[in-house]
């Protein structure tokens, strides 16, 4: 397997948006309730996609079920960054690490031991993704970002294997984005009852909208992943912090310092070294 340029233009396509929808959650007004109409939307949205597509083989089916419970976990952790920590701060840490352990892990993993030169790239876009967040913050805000990292890796790795399993790429992440939706529906319940399904009413706009980018942004990431190298794909997704960056510029009105330039140098080398 190897990143070709089309695989590589795909995921930076994924990338943005990624940064889209979470720019899109920072923005809310109720965090976590608002990480259950995504996630709900998503649902929607991928069984009316997989109800058309061949099934996913057998030996995927674990792979969904587990990642679907530790998706809860991703998005707890997602709300409480997103409530302590601005998107410029939160975000790269936890987009930032994830790929580095994905990386570490995923010769073993995988058997995928990237060369000399994919592994230079890989630690400068990392270094770049983490030199985002430099800076005073909540350190609650810290705390849940670093979690979700080791989240986020996980995931990874269980949707990398489940997605290989399956022989069919996009119909496993529909399919687990329906059974993500149930799951996280079934989580918000417990917590806030009847305030679920009058925000989902209420919120129809923001729900359709961040469906339609968090499903096309993890059905591109994925399908990547059974035709690349997993690492070299989870690295080139999580520069969707330098669009994040901008976003935060255009729509949140946080800064773009010098620090953030010399960032995204780093990554956009690191991007160069992977494609060498």
């Amino acid at each position: 397997m190897e990143l070709t340029l089309p695989v590589t233009l795909a995921v930076l396509g994924a990338a943005v948006l990624h940064a889209a929808w979470n720019a899109l959650l920072k923005g809310s007004s109720d965090k976590q309730l608002d990480t259950v109409a995504i996630a709900v939307g998503a649902g929607l949205v991928g069984l009316a996609v997989a109800v058309w597509l061949p099934f996913p083989a057998r030996e995927s089916w674990p792979w969904l079920a587990a990642s679907a419970i530790v998706h809860i976990l991703y998005f707890i952790c997602l709300a409480g960054a997103y409530h302590w920590g601005d998107l410029s701060y939160a975000y790269p840490i936890m987009r930032g690490g994830g790929p580095m352990i994905v990386a570490l892990a995923g010769a073993a993993v995988f058997g995928e031991v990237p060369g000399v030169m994919a592994a230079a790239g890989v630690a400068l876009v990392c270094a770049g993704i983490v030199a985002f967040a430099a800076g005073k913050a909540d350190r609650r805000a810290t705390l849940y970002a670093l979690a979700n990292a080791v989240v986020i890796a996980a995931y990874t790795l269980i949707d990398a294997k489940g997605a290989r399993a399956s022989g069919q790429a996009v119909a496993y992440t529909m399919w687990f984005f329906v059974a993500n939706a149930v799951a996280i529906y079934a989580w918000a319940g417990l917590r806030r009852g009847a305030e679920v399904p009058r925000y989902l009413v209420k919120n129809w706009p923001r729900l359709a909208i961040g469906a339609v980018l968090t499903t096309g942004a993890y059905a591109i990431a994925l399908w990547a992943m059974t035709v690349a190298p997993v690492a070299l794909v989870a690295v080139l997704r999580e520069t969707s912090v330098v669009f994040a960056a901008f976003i935060g510029v255009l729509f949140l009105k946080e800064k773009l310092t010098r620090r953030k330039w010399l960032a995204t140098a780093a990554v956009l080398c690191g991007l160069a070294l992977l494609r060498l």
